[in-house]
């Protein structure tokens, strides 16, 4: 590894977006889900605060990402054999590019509820890293659309497809693969694509069932007392890692599969999310080394969790929203139910904050606003033509919000979209 001076990115309690105007990251630039960013619409339709609608071919549930003048997405044919990478101009909606990644001759099965595009970018200032799990990871020049360096030599069998997102830190890229056949952790130089690091989960599952060693976690970088440490949830267990090494630091063996949420950080704690089974939801004190299992996990709570939508930590207050439209307001500290309440629906797509609201976007096109508060209360329901599978992004006053069919710019004030 060359002598590189790394910047440390730390992911403060309850965090909000340094820059409301971008959006560079699963989940925004802390992966939490927050933003500060005012004005945002609470209500929409096909009709009002629809400042332009694109039309995006294929099928894939990567979320949006925005930087200056640009948002871009990945995207793939719904049979895997086309992985690309699209810019839309911000102002307009129109498509700038649409970028061939890679071509697949024979992709791996994905199962059809899932996508062979379900990875988030990450973007940054002239640079675009597109993860399409083992098929390919690729950075690409925002300014011209080039290929600047390729991987496709990072083997996994996905089993059901691939779903984690790649991260940056400082001049790191991580990639997480938990598949039925290896688990690993690989850290790329941004530069030049080359490995830093790799790493083996090392987890016992006790079976040789595929389903049980895989997970779509994508992790976060959260420093406490000076020491940074990836936080890496997987099947079996959650593991933290020196971000600069791979060195593990300290591990909770927690059973479950499919972990899929980027961990949180807030009120001295850590708190993970596992998928389906095992402890579900738990939040865990920072520090410890090796198995913390014991000594360090603080609550753990196990009903109507989610398995796909990450939750949300807003305050001392822990939002949830599970898959078949039950939202959970938790105690951040305690893991002590503050309310609970069902709306009902289907929802894949994670829950996103700004302004004392959070934005909850279900399967089929239903969309809809609560407060961010300890009382539950509804303050509008919204609906677009197609559902939506991906977690939208926040920038500016706008939200950025990708259906199966399209991609929106939804603002307050905008009466005719402009549909490209």
């Amino acid at each position: 590894m060359r002598n590189t001076l790394f910047c440390l990115v730390l992911v403060i309690p309850n965090a909000i977006a340094t820059a409301a105007d971008r959006w560079t990251q699963f989940r925004g630039p802390d992966g939490a889900g927050i933003s500060d960013a005012t004005g945002l619409p609470i209500e929409w339709s096909e009709s009002s605060n629809v400042r332009w609608k694109t039309a995006i071919k294929g099928k894939a549930w990567s979320s949006p990402v925005v930087w200056g003048e640009q948002v871009w997405v990945t995207n793939a044919t719904e049979d895997g054999k086309r992985l690309s990478a699209l810019c839309i101009d911000r102002d307009t909606g129109k498509v700038e590019r649409d970028i061939l990644v890679f071509a697949i001759e024979k992709p791996q099965f994905c199962y059809p509820f899932n996508s062979y595009a379900s990875s988030t970018p990450v973007i940054e200032q002239g640079r675009i890293y597109a993860h399409y799990g083992s098929h390919g990871t690729a950075c690409l020049d925002t300014t011209d659309g080039r290929t600047i360096w390729t991987r496709q030599d990072l083997p996994c069998d996905h089993f059901r497809g691939a779903g984690s997102s790649p991260i940056v830190f400082g001049e790191l890229l991580f990639l997480t693969f938990d598949g039925a056949d290896r688990q690993y952790v690989a850290a790329l130089d941004k530069t030049t694509g080359e490995t830093v690091w790799q790493k083996d989960r090392g987890i016992d599952y006790g079976t040789d069932n595929g389903d049980n060693k895989k997970a779509f976690g994508t992790p976060t970088v959260i420093a406490t007392g000076g020491q940074a440490a990836l936080v890496s949830p997987s099947a079996g267990a959650t593991i933290a890692y020196d971000p600069l090494t791979g060195r593990e630091l300290w591990r909770v063996q927690h059973g479950g599969m499919n972990a899929a949420a980027p961990p949180l950080s807030g009120q001295g704690l850590i708190f993970v999310n596992t998928g389906d089974g095992g402890f579900k939801q738990f939040a865990v004190r920072p520090g410890g080394q090796g198995d913390v299992t014991e000594s360090h996990v603080v609550w753990k709570f196990q009903t109507a969790v989610p398995s796909r939508c990450a939750p949300l930590l807003i305050g001392d207050l822990l939002f949830m929203l599970n898959e078949a439209g039950i939202v959970t307001c938790l105690d951040a500290k305690t893991g002590e139910v503050v309310w609970k309440h069902r709306l009902g629906g289907n929802y894949s797509s994670s829950p996103l904050s700004a302004e004392g609201r959070i934005y909850l976007n279900g399967e089929d096109g239903t969309s809809h606003v609560i407060a961010a508060g300890r009382k539950f209360e509804l303050l509008s329901t919204n609906h677009l033509d197609a559902g939506c599978m991906a977690t939208p992004a926040i920038a500016g006053r706008a939200i950025f919000h990708r259906t199966k069919t399209h991609l929106y710019r939804l603002e307050e004030g905008a009466r005719a979209a402009a549909k490209n």
